[in-house]
């Protein structure tokens, strides 16, 4: 931040510890079990002594601790998906299928999803499918026309937010939006969004 480059990582496959989770997750009867959520914004939680964001390891120990003693079920994460502002607490995504660098790699990520789920605590996803920035390097106009939002402007424009709207009429952002949260379903273990 503020750059914009594209930071590419090892596809290496992280080693997962959690399967006796997702093996009690397939088996649960969710629907009839109490849940209670600690809702977080991993940035403004807690800080080191230097005032820097804590990565996902320092998350990983800090939080999960903080929520098992508290007896949540679950965290649920507002936006971390990559975004440019940091004030926008991550509602203002400009990379769907990137975990932000704020807090680390995408590796790290994964070891604070386990961590959570060694501790028996699920990890929800506040996921923002409605609107997008208008950041030039984000989906604003991505073609060079209106692609993924309304080419109308009475509906393209979130005035609100000062964000474009998704126009999900298009089976083609249905896809898009549907393929992400599978993406971040199988290749980071959440639990919800």
């Amino acid at each position: 931040r503020p750059g914009t480059a594209s930071i590419v990582t090892s596809d290496k496959e992280y080693q997962w510890n959690d399967d006796a989770w997702i093996d009690h997750r397939e088996k649960r009867d969710w629907l009839h079990e109490p849940m209670s959520i600690y809702e977080v914004h991993l940035g403004s939680w807690q800080k080191d002594e230097q005032g820097n964001f804590l990565n996902y390891r320092e998350l990983a120990t800090r939080l999960v601790d903080h929520v098992k003693q508290l007896g949540f079920t679950h965290i649920e994460l507002m936006p971390i998906t990559e975004h440019p502002f940091d004030g926008s607490w991550g509602y203002q995504t400009t990379g769907y299928y990137s975990i932000t660098s704020r807090y680390g790699d995408p590796k790290k990520f994964m070891y604070f999803v386990d961590e959570c789920h060694l501790n028996g605590i699920g990890v929800i996803l506040d996921w923002v499918p409605v609107h997008f920035c208008k950041d030039s390097h984000g989906l604003i106009d991505f073609d060079g026309e209106p692609l993924f939002e309304y080419p109308w402007s009475d509906l393209k424009e979130n005035e609100l937010w000062g964000t474009r709207n998704f126009d999900l009429g298009k089976n083609e952002v249905i896809s898009f939006l549907v393929s992400n949260a599978n993406f971040l379903f199988e290749y980071y273990h959440i639990d919800g969004i």
